[in-house]
């Protein structure tokens, strides 16, 4: 399957990039390694996960984040990368943007 990464997601990685690296650019960069590892794992197993506002989510395995992401015949689309800790209902909204 092939992987496409939405600009509003592209965003919302710079984001969560500048978040950390306010701490340490180690671990900003180590943030983007992991995020964009488990956006790679998508292209097998792009489908399994829990279906939440309309959006497929994988949780990231290291960072309180979750990928948002729809399925297009053998394409991926990655519409939303977006911190876990924010409340639900700014979540929606956002994902309603998208």
């Amino acid at each position: 399957m092939q992987i496409k990464i939405l600009s509003s997601a592209e965003s919302d990685l710079e984001e969560g990039y500048g978040f950390y690296a306010a701490n340490s650019l180690e671990l900003a960069d180590y943030f983007l390694d992991s995020l964009y590892s488990d956006i790679g794992s998508l292209a097998i197993y792009g489908g399994i996960h829990p279906i939440i506002f309309g959006y497929y989510r994988l949780v990231s395995k290291r960072f309180p984040f979750a990928v948002y992401y729809r399925m297009s015949q053998n394409i991926v689309l990655v519409m939303a990368v977006l911190d876990c800790r924010r409340n639900p209902s700014w979540i929606h909204k956002r994902l309603m943007q998208s």
